[in-house]
């Protein structure tokens, strides 16, 4: 309960740090809803899943919209059927180090360390191996977000740890979990989401004018999966990443069936160009000139 409430405290920080960022630029000619492209999803996903705390995660949100992760590596088709494997984005983990903290004095003597607890009550710390930050509350207990994968979030909350042992406090590593995984991939087709939503009111919350994804809640695994028409998927809210590998297994046939089919048969006409119409009205001059003669 203690991880959970100081992993909360790490979203709602998060979160007002994203409210105080600047929002990434949309890219042109993207429209919010049905023709959404990578600018909107890049912004929108940062938002919806509060990844705007540090350079890192936004760095995170960027690969998120714009790769798939599958491309140039050899794909276990036992293992992942479609052919897709989700990308890891972002590793939320806590640990308990033990032992209670004065932040002040640890924002004073450890080096990229911020601490203002009139915005908030814990200390901000940043390392650049593995690129993580942490939120060191004086309870000991840690919050580790950044990192991409299972590994370097141990890594990283090992270094944070011995970080604070070297100012003098007595930590002990302690009861490390994993507390969220996110993971994206491109499933490379544009997606109908009006008809998903109508298909799957249940599971599904779909709000064009607020939000330009569809948002999955899947039950089993429990994860939240947000779907953009452009065929990004984000997937948040798993422990391992076997879940997000198998929510992802189970959401595909789901997308395949809401694929969106390009329009064929239709062209459009060809307008003239600018240059071809204002030499077309140079030659109609003349003509218009003596029509006016012949009138007079």
């Amino acid at each position: 309960m203690a991880a959970s409430s100081h992993a909360a405290s790490a979203a709602a920080y998060s979160a007002r740090a994203a409210a105080a960022a600047p929002v990434p630029p949309v890219a042109s000619g993207a429209s919010t809803g049905s023709g959404a492209g990578a600018g909107d999803d890049q912004a929108a996903l940062l938002r919806a899943v509060g990844l705007n705390g540090s350079s890192a995660l936004v760095n995170a949100g960027a690969a998120a919209a714009g790769g798939d992760g599958s491309s140039g590596m050899e794909v276990d088709r036992v293992l992942h059927p479609s052919g897709i494997v989700p990308v890891l984005q972002n590793i939320v983990s806590t640990v308990n180090l033990g032992c209670q903290l004065d932040l002040r004095e640890v924002a004073l003597r450890a080096r990229n360390a911020e601490f203002n607890p009139r915005r908030f009550s814990a200390v901000v710390m940043r390392i650049r191996e593995p690129k993580t930050t942490a939120l060191i509350f004086y309870t000991g207990k840690v919050v580790v977000t950044g990192a991409r994968s299972e590994e370097l979030s141990r890594l990283a909350a090992r270094k944070y740890a011995r970080i604070i042992q070297k100012l003098g406090f007595d930590v002990r590593f302690t009861d490390f979990q994993v507390q969220n995984i996110v993971g994206s991939c491109d499933v490379r087709f544009p997606i109908r989401l009006e008809g998903l939503a109508a298909d799957h009111e249940d599971d599904t919350s779909f709000e064009p004018e607020l939000f330009p994804g569809l948002i999955y809640r899947m039950e089993q695994p429990k994860l939240v999966l947000l779907i953009f028409v452009s065929g990004k998927v984000v997937l948040t809210g798993a422990k391992s990443r076997e879940q997000i590998y198998e929510a992802f297994e189970h959401i595909y046939p789901v997308l395949m069936e809401f694929r969106k089919e390009s329009v064929t048969g239709y062209n459009p006409p060809q307008q003239q160009p600018a240059a071809a119409a204002g030499a077309s009205a140079q030659r109609a001059l003349p003509a218009g000139a003596a029509a006016r003669g012949a009138l007079r």
